[in-house]
């Protein structure tokens, strides 16, 4: 990996991680486009890695944040994360068998 991909993946979860914070946005609007525009990763890896890239920091730290302060509904989240499991599990066939769309 050279400096500048480095930097350029520093970028990208500086700016996902802030709108995801705040706004709730940052995998599929963010990290996926800078993944495949300038980290030249194709469409399923940049998919992928956007996936793994939102389980820690959102999943832990964000969240964590919310509930200490008694802004999580933790039986409504239980039942959405659990039928988004089930969703992006099936889904994710779907999406690999797909031909990758060029972004670039």
């Amino acid at each position: 990996m050279t400096l500048a991909t480095f930097l350029i993946l520093i970028a990208i979860g500086l700016l996902a991680g802030s709108l995801g914070g705040i706004l709730g946005i940052g995998g599929g609007l963010l990290i996926i486009p800078g993944l495949t525009i300038f980290a030249k990763l194709n469409q399923h890896t940049a998919i992928g890695t956007s996936l793994a890239v939102m389980l820690p920091p959102i999943g832990l730290f964000a969240a964590y944040n919310y509930y200490k302060a008694g802004a999580v509904n933790l039986p409504y989240a239980m039942i959405v994360a659990s039928a988004f499991m089930i969703g992006s599990f099936f889904s994710s066939y779907i999406a690999l068998a797909l031909p990758e769309v060029l972004v670039r």
